[in-house]
């Protein structure tokens, strides 16, 4: 029986599984981005944080689903540092993208969508991904995504938009400040990790109209520039995964109706439907 480890890596978290023998243990380790970390990074998280944990099994196989991971440049490194890592290891590296639609989608035809630190989507044919609608990034893209709605949080808090009591909970929570805040984003490593932080605030506190609004206003910003884009969508199943998705599945419930749009399942991590899947 092959022993088998799947990672399906974002920018905020990696989630690594071991199968053997129809058991399995769930690891995770600190996000994997080939675009804020150097191969000598990676392989340090890797060693460090997933070989430890392992219980000296090793791997015949690895299937890799990472962020960053439609660059061939990155597949190119990130392959490299798990050889390194696992020699004899026959290695799969693919965009998180793809490790999305196998999860959601199975064999199906579909809509697959992340929305987690970052946000994508693609339609999938069943085998692989036919369309996608490009991914900017959290400086131009990354519509409804935890980095975006956490920028949305911070310019109402920093603009003064939020009302009085808002910006008491605010501070309270987060006791933070304008140069901090501006500090963290332009010249600390890991913005968008940094800015999904704040989508906290906006689950703690649902049922304000202004947190509502934030929260409608990203999603719909989604659907429009993405999920309008594909044909595919007035007629398949629109599937999402990630934690953003997940926390807000009764937003994107309530928009998929008034797009007269077939909501499909939304999941938290894409891990169960790829263990499902390799298996």
């Amino acid at each position: 029986m092959a022993i088998k480890l799947i990672a399906d890596s974002g920018s905020s978290k990696t989630d690594w599984c071991l199968i053997y023998d129809k058991k399995k243990i769930n690891i995770e380790t600190q996000g994997i981005s080939p675009y804020f970390l150097n191969a000598a990074e990676i392989e340090q998280v890797i060693r460090k944080e997933l070989v430890v944990k392992m219980k000296k099994y090793v791997p015949d196989e690895v299937f890799y689903y990472g962020t960053g991971c439609s660059n061939p440049e990155n597949v190119k490194m990130i392959k490299s540092v798990i050889k390194k890592v696992f020699p004899k290891a026959k290695i799969t590296v693919d965009h998180d993208l793809l490790g999305a639609a196998k999860a959601l989608c199975g064999t199906e035809k579909g809509i697959a969508c992340i929305l987690g630190t970052g946000s994508n989507s693609c339609y999938y044919n069943g085998k692989k991904i036919v369309k996608n609608s490009p991914g900017l990034g959290y400086v131009l893209g990354d519509e409804g995504s935890g980095a975006y709605l956490g920028k949305k949080v911070i310019q109402y808090y920093l603009y003064n938009t939020f009302d009085p009591d808002l910006m008491d909970r605010f501070d309270a929570k987060f006791k933070t400040n304008v140069s901090e805040i501006l500090d963290a984003v332009y010249k600390k490593p890991l913005p968008n990790r940094y800015l999904a932080g704040f989508t906290s605030f906006l689950i703690e506190n649902r049922g304000h109209f202004m947190i509502e609004n934030i929260i409608e206003d990203g999603f719909n910003e989604f659907f429009f520039n993405h999920i309008y884009k594909y044909r595919e969508s007035w007629t398949m199943p629109i599937h999402f995964v990630g934690s953003v998705a997940f926390g807000f599945k009764d937003v994107l419930k309530e928009l998929c109706i008034s797009y007269e749009l077939q909501l499909g399942k939304v999941l938290k991590t894409p891990m169960e439907g790829l263990i499902k899947f390799h298996q």
